[in-house]
Parts: structure tokens; sequence; C-alpha cells
């Protein structure tokens, strides 16, 4: 049982719709798969489909939801994602969309775990 089971709970689910609605942009998502390694603006720039302006845009607006940290390193500013939880939900949209795209079957939860056959016995 994970530690975090109550789906009812309103401020839950609206910080969770919130990360997500950050999710929801193409660049935005590609910074925070980047960002689990420190990185400037120079080097995101050079790795995305976006300007110098948009890239800085986008880590500002990440950087004010809470999602980016920044610091400071002489002049300049190295950004990194915030959460563990935030890379592996990023990792997971990338990985459901990998299969829409490739048209690889989902994974799908066993809804009868009751039902499973023991190979073994």
């Amino acid at each position: 049982m994970r530690a975090h089971d109550d789906t009812t709970d309103p401020a839950r689910l609206r910080v969770a719709a919130e990360v997500l609605g950050h999710l929801a942009d193409p660049t935005r998502l590609h910074l925070l798969r980047l960002l689990s390694v420190e990185q400037d603006v120079s080097s995101l720039v050079a790795q995305v489909a976006a300007s110098r302006s948009s890239v800085s845009q986008h880590l500002g607006r990440l950087r004010l939801a809470g999602l980016v940290r920044a610091r400071r390193d002489g002049r300049r500013m190295l950004y990194r994602i915030t959460s563990d939880h935030l890379a592996d939900l990023v990792a997971e949209a990338l990985g459901y969309a990998d299969h829409a795209v490739l048209g690889i079957p989902h994974h799908v939860v066993d809804e009868a775990p009751a039902e499973r056959v023991n190979p073994a016995g």
C-alpha cells in the first residue's frame, strides 16, 4: 500500500491537476525530462526545439510552480527538477507516449488478482 492513498482529498487533487497542467506543454515536459541533472539555459536551449527566450520563460513558470529549483553559479543560473516523484511522473508520461506512438500494447493492471493461476501449484 502506498503512503499517500487518500484520493478524495480536494487539496491533493487540486495540486495534482496543477502539476499535470504544467506537464501539458511539450517544451516544459522536455525541459523537466532533461533537468534530472543540473543544467544552465544554454545547454537546455541546445537540446530543445525552442528559443532561449522561450526556454527562459518556461523555466520561470516551472520555478514559480515549485517544479524546478535554480541556483546561481557565478554568472549562470543552474536549474534542476525538485522531486523524484515529478521525475517519475515525467518518465511515466513519456513511457505511455512511447506505447501510443509506437503502437505497443499498454500494460494493463490485473483487475482480478485472486483469479491468477499459480504456475507452481
